[in-house]
């Protein structure tokens, strides 16, 4: 009676193309998971200030002048500034050297943006940065 050998050798084909699936689904899926509200930023030619170490709280304002806030609770959701206040105060309290932007349509009117960041200075925030796109330098 003859004795069999034991093959040991492992079929990867399966798990390879298991991963080629999965990459095509975060290929695909990527580029879905932006996040914030569609702005048409101003554009700047200035460097960008030096980034902290924690991601910054930023207040979107549309070019409709409605306020989001860009937390996960509130994201999607347009806000009264009064509201805006009180959700920013309560984040501070717990974060007080937290960084805080704000992206600005480039079509709202300038009276909305000065009125936010009135309401942030109200608010206890110290230093208020501004988003912009950086320009496209054009060949003339």
């Amino acid at each position: 009676m003859r004795k069999r050998k034991l093959v040991s050798d492992i079929n990867v084909v399966p798990y390879i193309d298991v991963m080629l699936v999965l990459l095509v689904v975060f290929m695909v899926s990527a580029p879905l998971m932006v996040q914030g509200i569609l702005l048409n930023l101003p554009e700047a030619s200035n460097e960008p200030l030096p980034r902290e170490q924690q991601d910054p709280l930023i207040i979107s304002v549309d070019s409709k002048g409605q306020f989001y806030l860009e937390i996960q609770s509130s994201q999607n959701e347009p806000l009264a500034l009064i509201q805006l206040s009180e959700k920013i105060s309560s984040i501070l309290k717990v974060n007080p050297s937290l960084q805080v932007v704000v992206r600005g349509d480039g079509q709202v009117e300038y009276q909305r943006i000065i009125s936010l960041m009135s309401e942030l200075q109200n608010t206890g925030v110290d230093n208020v940065g501004l988003i912009t796109s950086p320009s496209r330098k054009s060949n003339e």
